[in-house]
């Protein structure tokens, strides 16, 4: 007798992301049949591409990937990757400068990046073309009219731009948005009004990303640490691959006697700038706060988008009757000036050095030629030149949290901050370098004593290691006073010690009960209840601290 069976129904998730495919593919159907006619580029394609294929672009995508996944170890850690070897520390350490252009700091990282080159080294490479345009000009005459030498136009470019980007971007960078920007750059000036479109795609391409990839999002208020947002931007990198991108398209278009209309280039270069933050700049100042000059940054974008528009379509008379410089080499000099001056931004941070002088009270992990460990307030040694010469005391740049020191590769990393440790409990950092890495781990925990402040210690550790305190506040008293007495909490290497006193004297010491226990202190019973630490003495008890909890900010 045969039995009947019930399949398992489909996840919820699957059938939402099932849903958002054919919904995707239903509206391009109705699309194309509205408008039959606009719907021929799938002919151009095939007229510009080997097979109607940027080739190109994949393998560019391809090679990131490729960095991803087994320089940095994402194939074994997707979300969480090798990052601290990666930057461009030093000119003094080749392996940052030449791996950090193609290397990312975790997931969506990479993702926004390979995005931004799906978008826009498409249409750089549409308009190098896989096919000679030259009338009489016949593929494969030529290693230059050869479609499989034209096809790596793209990832030879995008490597050259990388590399330059890696040299010139200023301050330890890493990722592919300097050469995605290039291709951008590229695109804005080739090709404006697909450029701007581009523009919009890039949103329509993420967020139908994310719908694939999570369906269904649920979150809850919950507090957290925020920094400015463009204060993790490297805006002069994003610059110097714009000027670089339009730079390259301004050779391929004289080269062809092709020019886009300077209204279009003009509008682009400003729809870019604005949406892309190109207006971000912005400075370090202190040990938490960044300075924003919105108005300079806006300013600057206009500026750029009419100096763009010139070195393409100004005419070749004098400047005026005073200066007998023709305009569009007035414009290319200006581009050139920019370009030169951000590069040159970057030079003293390629030759800065640092040093592994920490406070001597500092507990450290050595990995090989790492140092790992715990500072407050500390001046950031990478970028000891400015706090030299540039900042006041009050405004020098400085670490607080978990750093990692390297003299021999350049390193100094606040890798994990003081308010990011405080409100997780607990950080990885992760070193190394080709072919090895190791993991170091700290803790942060402390009591919170009622009316004044936190009493916290951090440990740091090697895996397999015993811990190490790194370090450790001061005693904190708490301000409620029972029967004349203050109660105090100080961190040690074991724990958390508790001192009673009166005034200036000590009435007694004891280390810190477990939960749901209690110990006589200097005439005060002090009863711990799980994370309450409570101060009896006959029938008044008070609250004198609180255990603190990762996940708020204290």
């Amino acid at each position: 007798m045969l039995q009947s069976s019930v399949l398992d129904p489909l996840p919820l998730v699957v059938i939402q992301q099932v849903l958002l495919v054919v919904a995707i593919f239903v509206s391009l159907a109705v699309a194309r049949a509205l408008s039959p006619i606009e719907w021929r580029w799938a002919g151009v394609l095939r007229r510009r591409f080997v097979l109607g294929v940027p080739w190109g672009t994949l393998l560019t995508i391809f090679g990131v990937l490729s960095v991803y996944w087994f320089v940095q170890g994402g194939w074994d850690h997707p979300r969480n990757p090798m990052t601290i070897p990666f930057y461009s520390w030093s000119y003094f350490y080749p392996l940052g400068t030449v791996v950090a252009p193609f290397a990312h700091q975790g997931m969506g990282h990479l993702t926004g990046n390979l995005q931004g080159t799906l978008v826009y080294a498409p249409i750089v490479e549409y308009v190098i073309g896989h096919h000679p345009r030259e009338r009489g000009s016949q593929s494969f005459a030529s290693w230059r009219t050869n479609p499989f030498v034209r096809i790596l136009a793209v990832p030879a470019g995008a490597v050259a731009v990388g590399l330059f980007t890696g040299v010139f971007t200023a301050g330890p960078v890493i990722g592919f948005s300097g050469v995605v920007f290039a291709f951008a750059g590229f695109a804005i000036v080739a090709r404006p009004l697909i450029a701007v479109f581009a523009l919009v795609s890039e949103r329509v391409v993420s967020v139908v990303y994310s719908g694939l990839k999570s369906p269904t999002l649920v979150r809850e208020p919950s507090p957290g640490l925020f920094s400015p947002w463009w204060s993790d931007i490297a805006i002069q990198g994003h610059a110097l691959g714009v000027l670089l991108g339009a730079g390259l398209a301004f050779v391929v278009l004289r080269a062809r006697d092709d020019r886009p209309k300077a209204l279009y280039l003009w509008f682009a270069a400003v729809v870019f700038g604005i949406r892309q933050s190109l207006w971000a700049i912005y400075r370090p100042r202190g040990d938490t706060q960044f300075v924003l000059y919105r108005a300079v940054g806006v300013a600057l974008v206009f500026l750029f988008a009419a100096v763009i528009a010139s070195a393409v379509w100004a005419s070749d008379r004098p400047l005026s009757s005073r200066f007998d410089v023709p305009r569009r080499q007035t414009a290319l000099a200006v581009v050139l000036v920019f370009l030169l001056g951000l590069s040159a931004a970057a030079i003293p941070f390629g030759f800065a050095t640092v040093s592994g002088d920490l406070p001597q009270s500092a507990e450290t992990v050595d990995v090989r030629d790492y140092t790992v460990t715990y500072v407050e307030g500390v001046p950031n040694e990478y970028v000891s030149f400015a706090n030299d010469w540039i900042y006041a005391e009050d405004e020098q740049i400085r670490s607080s949290g978990v750093v990692v020191i390297s003299e021999r590769r350049g390193i100094w990393l606040e890798s994990v901050s003081k308010q990011s440790l405080a409100f997780n409990g607990f950080a990885r950092v992760r070193v190394g370098g080709l072919g090895w890495r190791e993991t170091v781990y700290a803790t942060r925990d402390g009591w919170s004593l009622v009316g004044n402040g936190t009493a916290y210690r951090v440990q740091i550790w090697e895996h397999g290691e015993p811990r190490k305190l790194a370090y450790a506040t001061g005693p904190v008293r708490a301000q409620p006073v029972i029967a004349g007495r203050n109660v105090s909490i100080a961190p040690v290497q074991n724990g958390f010690a508790l001192r009673v006193s009166r005034g200036n004297v000590t009435l007694g010491r004891s280390r810190m009960p477990g939960p749901v226990n209690a110990t006589e202190v200097g005439g005060l019973t002090l009863e711990r209840d799980d994370r309450d630490l409570y101060a009896v003495y006959n029938d008044t008890r008070v609250q004198v601290a609180k255990k603190a909890k990762p996940g708020r900010a204290r």
